[in-house]
């Protein structure tokens, strides 16, 4: 999925978006990352049938972000 297309099909809910400010935030996660994290969480909705990804797929997305680099939330 290309950048364009990310925008397009990973729509968040406010509260996904705010989730989501927090983690790079304090994270220090990186362009690449957050693109990840934003189709990991596209695959997650798409799972539960779900148009826009919701603060819990975003928040399950950067769980395994964490895990797969060994960051501790």
């Amino acid at each position: 999925m290309a950048s364009t297309e990310t925008e397009k099909f990973c729509t968040l809910t406010e509260e996904a978006e705010e989730l989501l400010k927090t983690a790079i935030l304090e994270l220090g996660i990186s362009a690449r990352a957050y693109d990840k994290i934003l189709k990991i969480s596209r695959t997650i909705a798409d799972m539960e049938n779900a148009e826009i990804i919701q603060p819990h797929h975003l928040s399950e997305a950067v769980g395994y972000r964490c895990l797969d680099r060994n960051l501790w939330v």
